[in-house]
């Protein structure tokens, strides 16, 4: 860095004694592109937002912590052991700063002054909000208000910023952007790899990650919880599965075309006939999971998880089994094979859909809002019953044939607790938030920190550095220790110490 400053430095002291009046012709570059394509950064973005390390953060971290996942290995052990590993936890934070984040602040200082550009401007807003909010639920107090501004304002060094002052701002840009959007106006259009461009399904998409971060914030502030959700819930959230936010992939030609969700899973662990000691990382799905929808009778799986017999899974109910959180020693080769892995025809499969915000968690997170008063129009009961039939329904985007069109049997063994008291709710909603999110682990961490449910037992394994307890958030990189040791000692003054049983504001 020291040797770049001082190169533009120089640069800077020549272009004062060397100016001519064929200035900006001499010092354009004829073979560079001077001005980025807004449409292809945005395209960037989003490909870059969601293909950011999955299978260490979302499968090894949070997916170990929420007990979806298992493996017998301790260096990968970080959430099913919580054990203290730097080349996980702070991948997150060192891949999405030079990418989705640089990349989505481009466009936004391109369209910022182009008000015919205004529905550009407001969807990438949203889509900042969104990445900015997985951060954040990560790490607790990050670069925000000075971050990706090295080449507008030479900040090379940002502050970290209070998770409250981050998210307050979220739910501002959030509403701001929704009520900017204008349908008479053009928008991305094929270059939206999500809604094509869609305005009225962004403004959707805006409100229902309102509804999200609304609700994050019950535990630390409910008064500004109520005031945020139920402003999402006058906007209009989605409900139907033709609004869901949906990225799309394809088998190829390249990586990144492949859904991450599964092309970075099955890199890292889960390759094809992955049975006995082939999984690279020791993974298999959890026993905490399997059980919960082995007793359940719950057909979703069925499109969830299988067992390797050969180079087929076997995927009927009957044959999974979940691998134990905390195990050491490593089962044998036969043994290894009987237990369960995501299923590589629908969840892992390269081109398979990824589903970033749907009407299956709003539904669930309206039922929560009914049964705190905030949401009259509708019963929590009729709310989680539509969210269980969504998920059923929406388990089609793997193809026809896995959809389950029919809950009823579900629904009437396991029917909503309408007498319940208030925990015994919450705790049968937020338990189908962790089936039904199943893939987007980081989502169901965060919502777990904030609900406690469902309620886990954690483990504790010898060397922990948690005393036995599920990480509450993840370490900073140490990178940033040397790099930007300043701002990052206040934030640890002001959040607490850089630990992974250090509360982040909302989950005070």
């Amino acid at each position: 860095m020291k040797n770049t400053i001082l190169y533009f430095a120089g640069l800077f002291l020549f272009s004062i004694t060397a100016c001519t009046k064929d200035f900006e012709e001499i010092n354009t570059n004829p073979n560079a592109v001077e001005k980025g394509n807004v449409n292809f950064i945005f395209s960037k973005s989003q490909l870059d937002g969601l293909n950011n390390n999955y299978f260490f953060t979302n499968i090894l971290q949070c997916g170990g912590m929420i007990q979806h996942y298992a493996t017998y290995k301790e260096a990968s052990g970080v959430g099913d052991k919580y054990l203290n590993n730097e080349v996980y936890y702070s991948a997150y934070f060192s891949q999405a700063y030079p990418t989705a984040i640089n990349e989505i602040s481009i466009v936004i200082d391109a369209l910022k002054n182009t008000p015919n550009d205004s529905n550009k401007l407001n969807i990438s807003r949203i889509w900042k909000a969104y990445l900015y909010h997985r951060i954040t639920d990560l790490y607790g107090d990050i670069p925000y208000f000075d971050a990706a501004k090295s080449s507008t304002s030479q900040i090379f060094l940002p502050k970290y910023d209070s998770q409250e002052s981050i998210y307050k701002d979220l739910l501002k840009e959030l509403e701001e952007a929704a009520l900017g959007l204008d349908p008479s106006k053009s928008s991305f259009g094929n270059a939206d790899l999500i809604y094509n461009g869609d305005i009225a399904k962004w403004k959707k998409f805006s409100y229902s990650l309102m509804l999200r971060l609304g609700l994050r914030l019950t535990k630390v502030d409910p008064n500004l919880s109520k005031s945020w959700v139920t402003k999402a819930i006058a906007g209009g959230v989605i409900i139907n599965g033709t609004d869901n936010a949906i990225m799309k992939y394809t088998d190829g030609p390249n990586d990144f075309n492949r859904n991450p969700s599964a092309f970075d899973p099955r890199r890292q662990d889960f390759s094809q006939g992955s049975f006995g000691q082939k999984n690279g990382e020791g993974g298999k799905l959890a026993k905490t999971f399997i059980d919960v929808l082995k007793a359940t009778s719950d057909p979703r799986i069925s499109v969830y998880a299988g067992v390797w017999q050969g180079t087929t899974q076997n995927t009927t109910s009957a044959a999974q089994k979940g691998f134990p959180n905390g195990i050491k020693t490593a089962p044998s080769p036969s043994e290894q094979a009987t237990y369960s892995e995501p299923n590589q025809s629908t969840v892992l499969r390269f081109d398979a859909p990824l589903i970033i915000l749907s009407n299956v968690e709003t539904n669930l997170y309206l039922a929560e809002a009914a049964l705190r008063g905030w949401y009259t129009a509708e019963t929590d009961k009729n709310l989680y019953e539509k969210a269980v039939k969504a998920s059923f329904t929406n388990m089609g985007i793997y193809g026809a044939s896995y959809t389950i069109n029919d809950a009823t049997p579900y629904l009437t063994a396991n029917p909503f607790n309408t007498n319940g008291s208030f925990d015994e709710k919450m705790d049968q909603i937020h338990t189908q938030v962790w089936v039904a999110l199943f893939v987007d682990e980081q989502e169901i961490y965060a919502n777990w920190r904030r609900t406690g449910y469902p309620k886990l037992t954690p483990i504790n394994f010898p060397g922990n550095v948690t005393n036995g307890t599920i990480p509450r958030r993840i370490k900073y990189p140490t990178g940033e220790y040397s790099v930007n040791s300043i701002n990052l000692a206040e934030a640890s003054k002001r959040q607490g110490a850089d630990s992974f049983t250090t509360r982040v504001w909302w989950d005070k």
